[in-house]
């Protein structure tokens, strides 16, 4: 029996990649997205081969409203099915509030919503057939509401309320839940004074790993009995909230 299949988007680099990499640790034949990270997907598709598993990478631009539809038609292809949906693919939308412009919150709903939503809708039927799961990635920012990010906290609202509906939607074939990471993998050039502050606000005083979430998706994407829920891997930043 072929073993069973993850496709996980944005997995050319830093997250996405943990989660690729971790799914197939798991036995999964994954199927590596990627859009402008082809050197990434690559990398990722070597190690997992490396390591005695089964990736191929498969490029989409997934803002393109056709283009989730395409890249669900082809990993079935390739791979012969589909058990695992994992919507890690995102843009960052930073600006301060009087300063975002609607082309820019627009690119930011097509990647960050509205392909997540595409996805599953397209991957739904085949999903369903082996009684798969689909994993999306939300953000703690839809609930700290800091000024530069609040346009993309509210897209990343609107994720977890997807999650949520899904989960009711594609019941009880389809499990659909998300991860809401915290401080995970610090952006370059954010000084020693900002960083100490994320430090100071979050209870288990450390920064994330892409690793930390990589495990909570594992966990997830095989958790029987779990669906509809939104899994703060933010050591303990929501408690503040």
């Amino acid at each position: 029996m072929a073993a069973p299949v993850a496709l996980v988007t944005g997995a050319g680099k830093r997250v996405g990649q943990a989660i690729a990499l971790r799914l197939a640790a798991t036995g999964r034949q994954v199927a590596v997205h990627y859009h402008q990270s082809r050197a990434g997907a690559d990398d990722t598709v070597a190690r997992i081969v490396a390591a005695g598993g089964s990736a191929q990478a498969f490029g989409a631009d997934i803002a393109d409203p056709d283009a989730p539809a395409r890249l669900i038609a082809q990993v079935v292809e390739a791979f012969g099915g589909l058990d695992v949906l994992v919507n890690s693919a995102a843009s960052w939308l930073r600006a301060p509030m009087g300063e975002v412009r609607a082309e820019q919150f627009d690119a930011s709903v097509a990647t960050n919503l509205r392909a997540p939503f595409l996805l599953a809708q397209a991957a739904a039927p085949h999903l369903a057939a082996r009684r798969g799961a689909i994993v999306n990635i939300a953000d703690h920012l839809a609930y700290d509401w800091e000024s530069p990010y609040l346009a993309h906290g509210v897209v990343k609202g609107a994720v977890e309320h997807l999650t949520r509906g899904l989960a009711r939607v594609l019941a009880p074939h389809v499990r659909v839940n998300a991860v809401a990471p915290g401080v995970v993998l610090l952006p370059e050039g954010v000084s020693a004074t900002v960083e100490a502050r994320l430090v100071g606000e979050t209870p288990l005083a450390r920064i994330g790993s892409p690793d930390d979430v990589a495990d909570a998706v594992a966990w997830l994407a095989a958790a029987p009995y779990v669906t509809g829920e939104v899994l703060h891997v933010d050591g303990g930043r929501h408690l503040g909230r």
